[in-house]
């Protein structure tokens, strides 16, 4: 039987057949040009990937504590959630590679030290838009057996649903809608400041963020987003956060408003009155021209006397709430 979804129209962020920012938000800076971009591609330098494999932890998913929320991470924005007895996983993708052609953009060695048989049952799959680097087909077939739910921002469901996952019990979601997720949790969808599309079609699906409130705890999973008054918005709506997920690379200075800087992440977790900051889109997929490791340097530097907590794991080290913040600098080589 096929999936009925839910109408796209149906939600004010939806005009003429594509959804839209809060502010207006063009994918490139103005005076950009398509001949620009692809000539800094073609002269991409050598210093966007690591110079050898990058180090890891081997954690048993299996055998989590319990008692306060474990995250997991496993590059770029891939991440598991797990308290008591839930687990939850975020955009996963293990193909080893973040584009439809596999031998584009291809995962750094080293990073590709966790996969599908590797997790635990999940209750739930959060995905944050449709982009190759965060909603990964055939990661999510695989999963689809030992899921639970998954819960993806409106018009994503669409992209999912291939032979594979049909038996993926999918929710779609608004920007502020909240669900509850048995036994004691909270999902709310919330805003960012980004753009989606899978090939040539932009905007036809829906992008967001997530506040997760679980007995105890509240943490922002930030997806992608640029930097705007969001953040503030939600800080005051759900603030004060134990934790923000936020996006840390891939940022370049002709694409400025669907991306943040380093110095811009660390202002968002401010504006969310975050305690503690962990940052991800970063150390997996060389997606801009940036040295692989300047987006940690930039954040580190910059939130030296911040007051918040930024939390640095190796991919696989667990970060414990309120007992454990990894801060080793293992990117430094």
């Amino acid at each position: 039987m096929k999936k009925k979804w839910r109408s796209l129209s149906d939600s004010a962020h939806y005009q003429r057949n594509k959804f839209l920012n809060l502010s207006a938000t063009p994918v490139m800076a103005e005076g950009v040009s398509f001949s620009k971009l692809l000539f800094d591609y073609i002269r991409r330098p050598s210093s966007i990937t690591p110079s050898h494999a990058l180090p890891s932890v081997q954690t048993d998913l299996r055998a989590l504590p319990g008692d306060a929320p474990v995250i997991v991470w496993f590059g770029h924005s891939s991440y598991l959630l797990h308290y008591r007895d839930t687990n939850i996983l975020v955009d996963p993708v293990f193909s080893g590679h973040a584009s439809p052609l596999p031998g584009m953009i291809k995962a750094f060695a080293g990073t590709g030290t966790y996969g599908v048989t590797d997790m635990p049952p999940l209750d739930y799959l959060l995905l944050s838009h449709n982009h190759y680097d965060h909603l990964d087909k055939k990661t999510i077939a695989a999963l689809q057996p030992h899921t639970g739910a998954c819960y993806v921002p409106l018009g994503v469901g669409r992209d999912i649903g291939s032979p594979a996952a049909t038996d993926l019990r999918i929710t779609e979601m608004d920007w502020w809608e909240t669900v509850q997720l048995p036994p004691d949790m909270q999902l709310t969808a919330t805003p960012a400041r980004h753009f989606s599309g899978r090939g040539l079609r932009r905007a036809t699906s829906l992008w967001a963020s997530y506040v997760l409130q679980m007995p105890g705890y509240t943490i922002f999973i930030g997806g992608d987003s640029g930097y705007d008054t969001h953040f503030r918005d939600i800080g005051e709506k759900y603030g004060p956060f134990d934790l923000a997920i936020l996006e840390c690379g891939q940022y370049n200075a002709s694409w400025p408003y669907i991306h943040m800087f380093p110095e811009q992440t660390l202002q968002a977790a401010e504006d969310l009155q975050a305690k503690a900051l962990l940052p991800v889109h970063w150390g997996k997929f060389a997606l801009a021209n940036h040295p692989w490791n300047e987006p940690i340097r930039r954040l580190t530097s910059a939130a030296s006397g911040s007051g918040i907590t930024v939390t640095t794991p190796l991919i696989g080290e667990p970060v414990v709430l309120g007992h454990s913040y990894p801060q080793q600098q293992w990117w430094e080589f």
